[in-house]
Formats: structure tokens, sequence, C-alpha cells
């Protein structure tokens, strides 16, 4: 008989959303849920206004340098991890391997085994299920990203012709207090902490102070 294999009880939670504008702790409740009902203990949470787009997202490679083998990365929504082409894909996916990570995704059922001990027949047919699952809704979100790209840029081409396209409203009251912030000599790091903005959107800031050089990253 098979003897069962031991794992991790740890979970990262991943919260992840595209925009300033959107709230990347939204799920935090769901996750934290799920985590108690599986009994695994939430070691840390890792959020971050990023694109799913890009494979440059700090906060997502945090959470992998500080797993051990067989910790798990909880998330809500496999599009959190990856709206990646298929060669970024393929290094996220093999980062994630090489670290020993399991992947649970609340839209992924196939997944929620990796939570539970299983003999080692029973895990190792899960997690070669779960990879394939992975891919596929990897996949599906990239189709779904540039879907609706393309639709967005077909959208606000016609707009622009016929005059009605202003562009994203700013969110001025923001990024006035980042503004003083900035001039306070407060760090980027600290910034994001208090705004929820994203480093980008930092960046753009310090750049409209630069002539005053009061700008400070941290």
């Amino acid at each position: 008989m098979s003897r069962p294999v031991l794992l991790s009880h740890l979970a990262r939670l991943y919260l992840r959303a595209s925009t300033d504008e959107q709230d990347a702790t939204r799920a935090r409740t769901d996750l934290e849920r799920f985590a108690a009902e599986h009994g695994l203990m939430v070691a840390a949470t890792y959020v971050e206004n990023e694109s799913g787009a890009k494979l440059a997202r700090p906060e997502l490679f945090r959470l992998l340098a500080d797993s051990r083998p067989g910790d798990i990365l909880l998330l809500e929504q496999v599009d959190r991890l990856s709206r990646l082409t298929s060669s970024d894909w393929t290094k996220l996916r093999a980062e994630i391997e090489a670290r020993g990570v399991r992947v649970v995704a609340l839209d992924l059922p196939t997944s929620w085994m990796l939570a539970a001990p299983a003999d080692d027949f029973t895990a190792r047919m899960f997690a070669a299920v779960n990879e394939m699952m992975l891919d596929v809704l990897a996949a599906v979100a990239r189709k779904d990203y540039e879907d609706r790209r393309r639709r967005q840029a077909q959208g606000q081409a016609k707009a622009k012709a016929e005059g009605r396209y202003k562009g994203r409203v700013e969110n001025v009251a923001r990024n006035d207090g980042i503004a003083a912030m900035l001039q306070a000599g407060t760090s980027w790091s600290a910034i994001q902490a208090a705004t929820g903005a994203s480093s980008a959107t930092v960046a753009k800031i310090a750049k409209r102070l630069r002539p005053a050089g009061t700008e400070q990253k941290g």
C-alpha cells in the first residue's frame, strides 16, 4: 500500500488586481475561509495591483521566494496568477515547480485535493491532472485578455472617431495625496501601502515632480 505523502499545511494567499481602482483584497475573506475549512494555516498574504499579463510581479515572486517545498499558493482564480503569454507562463510554471509549490485556486476544483494528504499514487495523479488544467485555464485567461484588449481598442477607436473618447478619469484626490507624501519624503513602499497605488502610479506622480527634485524611492 502506498504511504501517505506528508505535505505542508502552510498556505500563502495571493491577491492581485489589474488596476489601482480595483480592490486586490476583495477575495481575502473567501481565501481565508477556504484555508480554515481545509485545515490550512495562512503563513502570509501577498497583495499587489499589477497586470496578470506581466511576468514581473514583485509580490508574486516574493511569495515564491518565501515558500518552502509543499507550501500552497492559494488564490481566487487562475487568471489572478496568469494572463501571460505562453512563453512567460512556461517560465512562471517552471519557477513554481522548482520551488515545490502547490497551486490551489478556488475556481479549479481539481486543485483542491492538493490541499489534503494523499498516498503517493493519488497525489501524483492529482498533481498531473491539475498541471494540465492550469495550462488550459492559463491559455483561456490569456485569450480572454487579448480579446478584451482588442474590443477595448476597437471601442476607443470608434469613440475617438466620433469625438467621444476622453481616456481614463484620473483619481485626482489620491494622486494629490501621493504627490504630498513624495514631497514630504515618504518612501515609495510606504506610499503604496497607504494608498494602494501601484509602483507605476507612484513613479508617474514622481516624474511630474521631478523638476523640483522631490521624489524619493524606497
